[in-house]
């Protein structure tokens, strides 16, 4: 699976050279960049910044992908959290300074060995199997962004699911002091929280599911969905929940946020499929952050050689 050794793959190896120079350059020397590149710039100037986790024991996963990295700014100023904001250029200014140290994930259910791990006894865990995931990620737009993380099967392995846990739940923190989008105004809140989301086990086992703790050789920004995520890429991103700190195995499969606020509009499995519309807009076309034009979205977003098998006999059209 590996194709290179640690020590031979930088973190600088999967970024825009020249965007990771600037950054890095500018926190050093303490100067933001100015107009131009938005909410990006508080990161710059955020002294955490300086106190980033480094991932410098990475490797290559079997599943990189040769296509264009979309660049750190885009990947970290453009983003669907709500529990900062439904604007999409909130959440790098409402999160950043959100801390996301200490944190731990509460993992229960039908398995047999139950635990709450810290998130840094967690990515310590895995420290030797830390990898570079450059995988494409859609929504309304798609991305191509360079995960550090690694597969959810493997801590599923270490947990050892009974026979009777057919589903992993997964659940984002509630605290609305740091995360200032799931306070109750007077029109209620925008969505019932916690954020919730869920997996089949087959599909959580799936070596492309990953728990990712970085991008860009760094730890992930809270916009980003600090301290650590799912990212499911056959999948719409909504189902790729942040910042978790509950994980249960069941025997029934659960209800997730979106399928609880809208039925009619979200599906249990959210699997790409151009040929299945949206209500309210067609999924055929996607824009890749940074194009102009929109390219033909591809089923399982270009991941079917690896995940079609998964849904074998399924009708993916009534299955969404």
């Amino acid at each position: 699976m590996l194709i290179k050794k640690p020590a031979d793959i930088k973190p600088s190896e999967i970024t825009d050279y020249h965007l990771f120079k600037r950054r890095r350059e500018f926190i050093k020397s303490g100067v933001g960049l100015m107009a131009g590149v938005g909410a990006a710039s508080f990161l710059l100037n955020s002294p955490a910044a300086e106190a980033k986790i480094k991932f410098d024991r990475l490797v290559k996963s079997s599943f990189d992908t040769d296509e264009d990295l979309t660049p750190y700014d885009a990947v970290t100023t453009y983003n669907n959290f709500y529990e900062f904001s439904t604007d999409k250029r909130g959440p790098a200014e409402l999160a950043k300074d959100f801390i996301s140290r200490p944190w731990t994930i509460k993992i229960e259910g039908e398995i047999n060995k139950p635990k709450i791990y810290d998130v840094d006894e967690l990515i310590k865990l895995f420290d030797l199997e830390e990898r570079i995931y450059r995988l494409r990620c859609v929504e309304a737009w798609s991305m191509v962004i360079p995960w550090v993380g690694f597969p959810l099967g493997d801590l599923i392995k270490r947990l050892e699911p009974t026979s009777r846990a057919k589903y992993v739940e997964f659940e984002t923190l509630v605290d609305s002091d740091r995360m200032p989008g799931q306070k109750k105004s007077l029109f209620g809140s925008v969505l019932d929280w916690p954020y919730r989301e869920g997996l089949r086990i087959d599909e959580a086992t799936h070596p492309l599911a990953i728990l990712a703790v970085g991008l860009y050789g760094e730890e992930l920004p809270g916009q980003n969905g600090a301290p650590i995520r799912l990212v499911v890429p056959w999948k719409y991103g909504f189902k790729s929940i942040k910042s978790i700190v509950k994980i249960r195995f069941s025997e029934n499969q659960p209800l997730n946020t979106w399928q609880d606020q809208a039925a009619n509009e979200y599906g249990f499995y959210a699997n790409v499929n151009p040929e299945v519309n949206h209500p309210r807009w067609s999924q055929a076309r996607e824009r890749r952050i940074g194009d102009f034009l929109k390219r033909p979205t591809l089923p399982f977003n270009g991941y079917g050689d690896q995940v079609a098998s998964l849904y074998s006999g399924m009708d993916l059209s009534k299955n969404y």
